[in-house]
């Protein structure tokens, strides 16, 4: 099953170290400008990574109104910090582990305050990722593909916290297991360890998709 497989190609990891160093440069560059008080480099920032922290967000705590708040919030806390900013690490690293630290203390108080709550109801209220239908495939394999696609969100809904984070950047950020390592502040060995642990998991729980 490729979506369970960790390794990235040569290849890919080449094209995307290059894409990296841009975004890199770029992301560092907007955030200085925001530290100097230029708001509209803070609005470009903003409109590129508000819809994966969201995303990210969403896929953590499964439900899409709380998402979108934590994110405002993830976003409030960057620009609060402006004035101490300096570009020692990848901008979405730093951004990241906002919004990790963010969702974990969240599911921790929803314990806390409710005991955990049923994942069905949860996907259900929390609004499903829209998916873009492919004109291609009728309306049986549609609703097929749809319920496979249910299937690996619940399952990933159902890791351990860390686990899932580690899970979502990985596949789903395409962020290195360094800059994991930054945002769940542990060593890479232990993202490996992370990884391997929920894509074994994962594996149990879907073998009968493949």
């Amino acid at each position: 099953m490729a979506f369970l497989d960790p390794q990235p190609s040569a290849t890919d990891r080449v094209q995307k170290g290059m894409t990296g160093a841009v975004a890199l440069e770029r992301d560092a560059e907007l955030m200085l400008r925001v530290r100097e008080g230029d708001a509209t480099s803070f609005a470009l920032l903003l409109e590129r990574h508000r819809g994966p922290v969201i995303h990210f967000l969403y896929r953590m705590i499964q439900n899409q109104a709380v998402a979108e708040e934590l994110a405002q919030e993830v976003f409030l806390r960057v620009y609060r910090s402006r004035a101490t900013y300096e570009p020692t690490a990848k901008f979405t690293t730093w951004l990241f582990r906002i919004a990790t630290h963010l969702a974990l203390n969240w599911i921790r108080d929803q314990k806390n305050e409710k005991g955990q709550e049923s994942l069905d109801q949860e996907l259900n209220e929390g609004g499903a990722v829209r998916q873009v239908p492919d004109r291609q495939l009728n309306v049986e394999q549609m609703l097929l593909r749809e319920a496979r696609m249910e299937e690996v969100r619940r399952a990933i809904a159902m890791l351990p916290e860390k686990q899932r984070a580690a899970v979502l950047m990985h596949k789903y950020q395409e962020m290195e297991y360094s800059q994991i390592a930054k945002v769940l502040s542990c060593s890479e060995s232990a993202v490996k360890s992370l990884l391997f642990r929920a894509y074994e998991t994962l594996r149990a729980r879907l073998a009968h998709l493949v």
